[in-house]
């Protein structure tokens, strides 16, 4: 695949107020890769949460929206001011793309705190948004953190997110497919749970379940059947190809049928599983099911069973080949926000993962604690100290 990248995609300033340790921070800066180097607990890796925050969901840590608040460097809660008043944060982003600057903003909602379901602010462009679906319009971004080191071992729900995360790079719909999944099967497990027999009401949620859980699942077959074909036509390289699939029942269904047959099919197994899905308060199956199996295709060893090395060496070329499809595909790579991205990376790996991120022209930003780690990349990325929440750059 010939890729020539004639757009891109950055952050030219970044403004966090009264979140986590950062009281009131700015960066400016330019669409190099950004070093984020300080002692553990100095904000780096909130820095990197603040921008996942300008795309849709719960961000990197995918934390409640009261864990965000100001905290300062002892962890203690700090008395409101007028700048900065209680339990509320914000970030506001200036951020250039292919159709020009930017301006991004999310805070916490005010009049939703303490509900049963919080929510936050979005503003683009110094309009209000309803939905989190429309920072998908302006910012498209990926990142690799320390707990996903273990993607591969853990729940399958961890490789649910991860590749919901891919997907929405490329369908802004999809998020709003599984909120709506979301929705409609959390609202049959309720009524299932409280004896209802209202089978009409049933119908309806299961119907939009089957809809929008066959849209979920095609998005996210696409997504692995395009990855799988990229990493086939990359040479051979430092990073290992990674061979991935998803596997359940409407995986299944989709490969044998079109996807109106899937989606009757799922209905279907929907209202025959209510009395089990009554005693076990779930639903017993659709894409909230699914699993996405990689392996190690030189060795043809599942990622599992991998030494923890070349598990993250799979997982960053994961990453790096959906930064290209995106490239390819929209003209311009993602932000990557590469938490720790250099442990159990060896030096050979480690230059060649700076050299493709500048080959993708990308704005990667790289948080660690021994600037030497990233001496290789010299004036070819900004630096920043971070110390107990200030942000010292140098270009």
């Amino acid at each position: 695949m010939t890729m020539e990248i004639n757009d891109r995609l950055w952050v030219s300033r970044l403004t966090l107020t009264a979140f986590r340790n950062h009281r009131s921070t700015v960066l400016e800066l330019d669409g190099r890769p950004l070093v984020l180097v300080g002692n553990n607990g100095a904000g780096k890796t909130n820095l990197l949460e603040a921008v996942s925050l300008l795309t849709p969901g719960r961000g990197l840590r995918n934390a409640p929206l009261s864990d965000l608040v100001y905290q300062d460097f002892a962890g203690e809660m700090v008395e409101a001011s007028a700048a900065s008043p209680p339990n509320i944060w914000g970030i506001a982003a200036e951020v250039e793309t292919p159709l020009g600057v930017r301006e991004v903003g999310t805070a916490r909602d005010a009049a939703k705190i303490g509900a049963a379901r919080e929510r936050r602010l979005i503003k683009i462009d110094g309009d209000l948004r309803r939905s989190q679906q429309s920072l998908s319009e302006v910012v498209s971004a990926v990142w690799l953190t320390p707990q996903m080191d273990g993607l591969f071992r853990d729940a399958a729900s961890g490789r649910r997110r991860f590749l919901d995360r891919l997907v929405i790079s490329f369908d802004p719909e999809h998020t709003g497919h599984a909120q709506a999944y979301e929705q409609s099967m959390r609202e049959r497990t309720r009524l299932l749970k409280s004896g209802s027999r209202d089978a009409t009401w049933l119908t309806v949620l299961e119907d939009s379940m089957a809809r929008h859980g066959v849209a979920i699942t095609a998005a996210r077959q696409q997504m692995v059947e395009r990855l799988d074909e990229i990493q086939r036509e990359q040479p051979e390289g430092p990073f290992p190809s990674a061979a991935a699939r998803l596997e359940g029942a409407v995986e299944g269904w989709l490969s044998e049928a079109p996807a109106v047959v899937a989606e009757d099919r799922l209905r279907a197994a929907l209202e025959q599983s209510r009395e089990r899905d009554r005693q076990s308060g779930g639903a017993s199956v659709g894409p909230h099911r699914s699993d996405l199996l990689v392996q190690h295709r030189e060795k043809s060893t599942p990622a599992q069973f991998c030494s923890t090395g070349e598990q993250k060496a799979l997982l960053v070329s994961l990453i790096l080949a959906h930064a290209r499809m995106v490239a390819f595909d929209l003209g311009a790579a993602p932000l990557l926000l590469l938490d720790e991205i250099v442990a159990h990376l060896d030096v050979k790996r480690r230059e060649a993962l700076f050299a493709i991120l500048l080959e993708l022209k990308c704005q990667a930003w790289m948080t660690g604690t021994d600037r030497n780690d990233f001496e290789a990349l010299g004036s070819r990325a900004q630096w920043a100290e971070v110390t107990a929440g200030s942000v010292q750059i140098s270009f």
